[in-house]
């Protein structure tokens, strides 16, 4: 199978390019009409991506370092009666890395960044890593779709989440309703899952527990994985925009047999004068398991039928022409720890930062600003953020799954988007520091890849 994927991607290629050539030859003859039409006038996207990564861990910790590189092809019919097919893969290589095969010496914990790029469930691969990402049908109908197989879709939960090498698949039904001016609706049931960092597809459930699983609210390690029954997830979200310039979400993710996460969310933005505008938005959040949480042991289920979750999320902000800044807060109660798979997706708080989570927490106060600014037309565009994340105990295992402790992080991202001779070329740099300001009680497994590190990420992406 794993050979099967780089031929199907050189074969979509030299398939699109043959239609191409051919519809050159006898534009004349095309029934516009056809099958074969709607093969011909299909539309072809590459992508080439390169991804640097490097984390500086503190004291006599193990550094570790990255080069990734890869390719890929997807190809999309135009629309017959409706109807699209579309089918796409990408393939990447380790051109050189740490040993990611070999826990820290210190502390026994594996990598947790860099393995992100290649294969989580196999750190010792470096070559099969080879995905078929998109196979599915769509159906067009007016101004809305639905959509079966394998895909990549965008909800506040499940999400691309692309800070790696490649982002996290679905496979399933997905629509999206655009019929009403004012109303915008989506919703799927999800049977499979290929979270990012991986190259295999997994059943929903089989998912939860390819990354590290942290501990149990009694300080057990957590054993659920492998150990969940779930039919499938069902997600249901509508955006209501009374005006152009407020927006309120009402998002539903319900993870049958496991547990139930509800969003409600209100953005809106007023002018003050000419190109300026005042932000502002609020956020709720709550979950409960269903049943037992995934399984009847305790021991072995995901959501803890005891725990109930409670999330506030408030943000105010300014923007003109150029610049934009954010402050933000978020509130996790005490009730029971925020939990969604990682290996879904990222968080929507307000307050989230690329490369660190709430997710696993339980009494959290979080505060955040974002500073953006664009230059050059808007070819060049940077982000400094700044964020203080006041934690519970990392011995307060009810409330730290992963045992992080109180920290401050620090982001600069650098986006540039080239034009003339290297149009689709984009490259960024993402620099971020995360300070500790807990207690770790003198032992360093509460700060590898968690607190006092560095990291650099140089990005590089061709889309053609």
């Amino acid at each position: 199978m794993n050979r099967k994927i780089p031929a199907l991607i050189f074969s979509l290629f030299i398939f699109s390019s043959s239609f191409s050539q051919q519809e050159k030859e006898n534009k004349k003859d095309f029934d516009t009409t056809s099958l074969l039409y709607a093969f011909r006038k299909g539309k072809t996207e590459g992508h080439f991506r390169f991804y640097y990564m490097t984390t500086n861990n503190d004291g006599p910790l193990t550094d570790y370092y990255a080069f990734a590189f890869g390719g890929g092809l997807k190809y999309q019919t135009r629309s017959y009666k409706g109807f699209q097919l579309g089918v796409g893969g990408f393939y990447s290589w380790n051109l050189a890395s740490s040993d990611l095969t070999k826990p820290d010496a210190i502390t026994n914990v594996m990598n947790r960044y860099e393995i992100g790029q290649f294969d989580q469930t196999d750190p010792s691969n470096k070559k099969n890593l080879q995905r078929l990402e998109d196979f599915y049908i769509r159906y067009n109908f007016k101004k809305s779709f639905l959509k079966f197989g394998k895909q990549v879709i965008k909800t506040p939960f499940i999400n691309p989440q692309d800070g790696r090498m490649r982002p996290t698949g679905v496979q399933g039904v997905w629509t999206e309703i655009n019929e009403f001016k004012k109303i915008k609706a989506e919703a799927g049931w999800l049977t499979h899952i290929s979270p990012r960092g991986t190259v295999k597809w997994y059943r929903g459930a089989s998912s939860i527990g390819i990354y590290p699983s942290g501990v149990n609210i009694n300080g057990s390690g957590s054993n659920y994985k492998n150990n969940l029954d779930s039919k499938g997830t069902a997600i249901a979200g509508i955006t209501f925009s009374p005006k152009s310039n407020i927006h309120i979400q009402l998002w539903d993710n319900w993870v049958e047999n496991i547990f139930n996460t509800i969003l409600l969310q209100a953005d809106a933005d007023v002018s003050v004068a000419e190109n300026k505008k005042i932000m502002a938005g609020i956020q709720y959040l709550h979950q409960s398991a269903l049943n037992d949480g995934g399984n009847r042991d305790i021991s072995k289920t995901y959501f803890h039928p005891s725990q109930k979750v409670n999330i506030y999320g408030v943000r105010i902000g300014y923007n003109n022409k150029k610049t934009t800044i954010k402050l933000n807060y978020s509130h996790i109660t005490s009730q029971g720890r925020f939990l969604f798979p990682r290996e879904w997706g990222r968080e929507p708080l307000y307050t989230f930062l690329p490369r660190e989570r709430n997710e696993g927490l339980g009494d959290v106060d979080a505060l955040t600003i974002n500073i953006g600014k664009s230059f050059l037309a808007g070819k060049l565009n940077a982000d400094f953020s700044a964020g203080y994340y006041s934690l519970p105990d990392v011995k307060n295992y009810s409330l730290n799954k992963y045992g992080f402790p109180s920290y401050a992080q620090f982001n600069f991202d650098l986006r540039y988007s080239f034009d003339g001779f290297l149009k689709g070329l984009n490259a960024e740099l993402l620099y971020l520091y995360k300070r500790n300001n807990g207690n770790t009680y003198n032992d360093w497994k509460y700060n590898i890849n968690k607190t006092n590190m560095h990291q650099l990420n140089i990005i590089f992406n061709y889309i053609f």
